[in-house]
């Protein structure tokens, strides 16, 4: 069968009035902001959700063999790499892990460090536990929209006493950089010098262009395996976030032990009745659908930045390869200001604050955006477009954001 026909991702589905966080908006705007699909997940998920539901009975569930082997299997033939099942446990969610170690393997004012701009519900994850954020910015490379690791700052936070830990993400969210081995084991190899362990989330691993690779932490060397918890999911790629369903794997039994007692304590280990079936269904049956998913958004990605190329020159789009989110750079929105002032108070056209210009973008194109404010330092000035949504609303927000960006201009 046709692909197109087979998947239909070309269906604007509407999702107004379902309790969806992200279309809980205006009615006249569209949304392009929060990190979910407007796709239906693939198939065999539905099936097996379908199926768990006509039983009828819903009561306490487990974790199977079954789900051990889909997570094995699909991390050993899609990415090269071996769980072995004493490692893997399931867990409700990445964001759960990632605050119960922070509990877990630091103390109250310690501090974490994160590669900025970097996933919003870091800072959470952090902060509302008592430690302290220490940025590492990422150094952005202008003429060829990317950015590096600054090492030298990196070294200067992780040989804090106060450093604790590394939150990476990896694949990098928002900037969407698949982190090559060497650069993974170069962390690595800084963190073991420093004592200093690292939470790897790799959600976004499976969300990738054609042709693009994504390489494990845990696959970069025996240093990184050591000192890591790597914290996985099919719900990003798959559109099931709302089934709460996850996994981690700790190669270390010392790491693995300590951060257990501590998610035991935390009662994130228990499945609901959906969610092992979710996981199962997902990477044994899902590979198929996944694919022609990534290929849909990969064209949704090149039609924006054909678009920018044409409409808007003066926004530049990052050329990271991974997630279905775009990283769009709109600093010369900002140009009278700089000439007039570096302060960051002094944006654009007098507005107070970089981040109205999401604002804006909402008001007068009634188009939904996340402010790249909130990703910390490096963010200022950008913002980040979810792609994952059919062509047709790519091209409707792209009108929109225009719209918007001309108005901007004549105030």
């Amino acid at each position: 069968m046709d692909e197109k026909k087979r998947f239909d991702f070309d269906e604007r589905i509407n999702r107004r009035g379902t309790n969806s966080e992200k279309w809980d908006i205006g009615a006249q705007e569209i949304a392009m902001w929060i990190a979910d699909m407007d796709f239906r997940t693939a198939p065999p998920i539905q099936e097996a959700l379908e199926k768990r539901i006509r039983h009828g009975v819903y009561g306490y569930a487990g974790v199977t063999d079954e789900w051990y082997d889909a997570y094995r299997n699909w991390w050993q033939t899609r990415h090269d790499f071996v769980i072995e099942k004493d490692w893997l446990r399931f867990t409700t969610g990445v964001i759960p892990v990632i605050s119960s170690v922070v509990r877990r393997l630091s103390q109250p004012a310690e501090k974490v460090v994160l590669q900025t701009p970097v996933y919003n519900i870091f800072f959470n994850s952090v902060i509302n536990n008592g430690r302290q954020v220490l940025e590492s910015p990422l150094l952005r490379d202008d003429a060829n929209e990317t950015y590096h690791i600054d090492w030298n700052d990196l070294e200067e936070k992780l040989a804090d006493p106060q450093t604790r830990l590394m939150i990476l993400c990896n694949p990098h969210n928002p900037v969407g950089i698949q982190w090559d081995r060497e650069t993974l084991a170069r962390i690595g190899t800084l963190c073991e010098k420093y004592h200093v362990t690292v939470i790897s989330d790799e959600i976004h691993c499976d969300l990738a262009d054609p042709g693009s690779a994504y390489t494990p932490f845990a696959a970069a060397s025996e240093t990184c395996r050591r000192i890591s918890v790597n914290v996985i999911a099919p719900t990003k790629a798959f559109n099931i976030a709302g089934i709460h369903t996850a996994a981690l794997f700790i190669a270390d039994p010392y790491l693995r032990h300590t951060v257990l007692r501590g998610l035991n304590n935390d009662e994130v280990m228990e499945p609901n009745c959906f969610a092992v079936e979710a996981a199962i269904a997902a990477y044994r049956d899902g590979g198929e659908w996944l694919d022609a998913m990534n290929r849909y958004v990969y064209e949704n990605k090149k039609r924006v930045r054909d678009f920018i190329a044409r409409e808007l020159p003066k926004v530049r789009v990052n050329s990271g390869h991974a997630t279905y989110l775009i990283w769009l750079n709109c600093r010369a929105y900002a140009k009278h200001d700089i000439e007039r002032s570096t302060a960051v108070e002094d944006f654009a056209h007098g507005y107070d604050s970089h981040s109205e210009l999401c604002d804006f973008i909402r008001q007068t194109g009634g188009l939904v955006l996340s402010n790249g404010e909130q990703y910390g330092t490096g963010g200022e000035y950008f913002l980040r477009m979810n792609l994952a949504c059919p062509e047709s609303v790519v091209e409707e927000g792209l009108q929109r954001l225009k719209t918007a960006l001309d108005a901007f201009e004549k105030i």
